[in-house]
């Protein structure tokens, strides 16, 4: 059985942040339509985010190699040398509070994050030919106040390009730094991902 490095981040009470523009997603879709025969009903959703958790296999392999394309399971150069998982759980944690206010239903929700990857780029890949940002993750939602699971467990796969060389160094000028992207992009697809219809 795999260990699993926890964090248990809360989020009442945090401030809300403002969220950029994002670039194109590319990830599954919202929920897999069950085989032909099997009875489903659709259901909206109407959550309010009371709280999130974050974990994070012990097995999931970190590089702070300055190569095109380190062969590991988490790489990241938004933040100064330091715990990665952490530093991604951050921001996880951020992109979370930022929905309190733009997801206002009827039902109190904890959402359960699961690091699978977070493959960012190196800085020789960000000032030279540029790559994607890889973001893998599972996510499930539970009723906050009765623990029932209300979405189980599903894989959510997100890519942001990572823009190289000149238009990188510009993007640093205007704000748009690494950490600064990566969490607008997270806020977004937990918006998109949390919001709607789903079948089960």
């Amino acid at each position: 059985m795999k260990m699993l490095k926890v964090l248990t981040v809360s989020v009442l009470g945090l401030g809300v942040a403002g969220c950029a523009s994002v670039d194109t997603v590319s990830r599954n879709a919202p929920i897999d339509v069950p085989a032909f025969g099997v009875e489903t009903r659709e259901i909206a959703r109407s959550y309010q985010i009371e709280d999130m958790k974050f974990s994070a296999s012990d097995e999931l392999t970190v590089s702070e190699a300055n190569s095109y394309y380190p062969n590991a399971d988490v790489v990241w150069r938004g933040d100064p040398v330091g715990d990665r998982v952490e530093q991604v759980a951050a921001m996880f944690q951020t992109a979370t509070t930022r929905n309190q206010d733009r997801l206002t239903g009827d039902i109190p929700v904890v959402v359960d994050f699961q690091l699978v990857r977070f493959h960012g780029v190196t800085e020789r890949t960000r000032f030279s030919v540029g790559g994607v940002y890889n973001i893998v993750f599972n996510m499930s939602v539970r009723n906050a106040v009765i623990g029932e699971i209300i979405e189980e467990p599903r894989l959510i796969e997100a890519d942001l390009s990572a823009p190289g060389g000149i238009a990188a160094l510009m993007q640093e000028q205007l704000g748009q730094t690494e950490k600064v992207r990566v969490t607008d992009f997270l806020t977004q697809v937990f918006k998109d991902e949390l919001t709607g219809s789903f079948v089960i």
